[in-house]
């Protein structure tokens, strides 16, 4: 018979601050750097020992999609590791961690690596700080503003804010992916394959065609991405599906099973991709990849018709963002059903409105990054990372000028946030 032993856990306060921000990828980095730049006292934490998230201790290859305006662009000049404009995107994560590690510390952000938020701080029904586990032990961290930007919305979460997980009806999420980096590659030789419809004739054949016929499913897309070292490719070609980013178990499961994919996928490279013969892996990711988990009820949703129709929200807090419906197929490789790469054509950018990122009714916390409020189609769009920066960066201003007033996030008058944020270069 099992049985939960009940501990009454004395827990030590170990800082008091205007503003926390849970989980160090590009969309807590951002809003952590602009909450300090206001002033705010402001502490990160993040469970890894790196900041940067999926664009570092992940090895992205590059920044997909893109923005016009804000902090976006800063770490995009500061981070470039070519001058190449055609590489002005590409990203080499050890100089990107520099960037931002160097962005906080000039802020004057608190940093905690190696911490693991486990529990929100409630008092009288609102996040009031977090509950921290690490090497030093369980720890709390008061805040006058929680920013979640865990990727998954876990404060948010456990917290009691409303959300969906994966599309509406059936709960499908994206399948998750290992980046990996190879090096011996032929590069004048190579070919580069960036998305499922870019189809590329190779001796044998038509390289997606052999991709979705000889690599073990549910991998089966060829794409290649060159980086800015010489002789080294980044590989986005491992995949699985029918796993939820919210579940250890599920996380272990994709990381043993993408890495097992890793040897088949260089072999078949070998064999068919010219310029890869003599390919031999450098590294792989220390996290795998995961588009989507949850999507939070805000006090406003944003929707793939929405970004369509380019919509300009009176209440605007990011603009100017551009992608696609970047929809992996939850079933298996390459672009699912209800995506749109090549045939989507709004080009005009889009704006995202603060009330997304305010959840429909807890107070004492504002989300970043794509757990923000949306659809699942409007999701494959607006988790790209330059534009999940931009979001970081309107959460950081919004809690910066909330605990400044000692109000509430919602309580912010959202010109105030656009008078700050057009100080910063964003304009609608």
């Amino acid at each position: 018979m099992s049985e939960i032993l009940r501990e009454v856990l004395e827990t030590p306060v170990a800082g008091s601050y205007d503003v926390l921000v849970a989980g160090g990828g590009p969309a807590g980095v951002a809003a952590a750097v602009c909450a300090a730049r206001l002033g705010a006292k402001t502490c990160l934490v993040e469970q890894t020992g790196v900041v940067g998230g999926v664009a570092t201790s992940g090895l992205m290859s590059h920044w997909t999609g893109n923005t016009r305006g804000g902090i976006y662009e800063e770490i995009l000049e500061r981070s470039k590791d070519s001058d190449d404009p055609a590489l002005r995107q590409t990203i080499n994560p050890d100089r990107l961690q520099d960037c931002l590690l160097s962005m906080l510390a000039e802020a004057g952000a608190e940093l905690r690596l190696y911490t693991f938020v486990s529990a929100p701080l409630m008092e009288d029904g609102r996040v009031a700080g977090v509950v921290c586990e690490s090497k030093s032990g369980r720890q709390a961290l008061r805040a006058k503003v929680v920013v979640d930007a865990s990727g998954d919305g876990d404060v948010a979460a456990r917290a009691g804010a409303a959300f969906e997980l994966g599309r509406a009806g059936d709960h499908a999420m994206q399948p998750m992916t290992l980046m990996f980096k190879l090096g011996g590659v032929d590069t004048d030789r190579a070919i580069f394959p960036q998305a499922f419809e870019h189809r590329i004739e190779v001796p044998a054949g038509e390289i997606q065609a052999l991709g979705k016929a000889e690599l073990p499913s549910p991998a089966g897309h060829v794409l290649l991405y060159r980086s800015t070292l010489p002789g080294v490719v980044t590989v986005n070609m491992t995949n699985l599906t029918h796993v939820d980013g919210t579940k250890a178990e599920d996380l272990t499961k994709a990381q043993i099973a993408c890495h097992g994919q890793i040897g088949p996928i260089v072999d078949f490279l070998r064999r068919r991709a010219p310029g890869y013969e003599k390919c031999f892996v450098i590294s792989s990711a220390a996290q795998i990849g995961v588009r989507e988990t949850r999507h939070f009820k805000g006090v406003s949703t944003i929707t793939e018709e929405d970004i369509l129709a380019a919509r300009v929200f009176p209440d605007w807090v990011v603009t100017k963002a551009h992608f696609n419906f970047d929809i992996h197929n939850v079933e298996g490789a390459g672009l699912d059903a209800h995506g749109s790469q090549a045939t989507f054509t709004q080009r005009k950018g889009y704006t995202i409105p603060y009330g997304c990122l305010v959840p429909e009714t807890l107070d004492g916390l504002l989300l970043a990054g794509r757990s923000i409020s949306g659809t699942h189609k409007a999701c494959s769009n607006f988790r790209a990372m330059p534009i999940c920066a931009n979001v970081g960066q309107a959460a950081g201003v919004a809690a910066a000028l909330a605990a400044r007033a000692g109000v509430q996030p919602r309580a912010v008058p959202v010109a105030d946030i656009q008078a700050e944020l057009r100080r910063q270069g964003v304009e609608p």
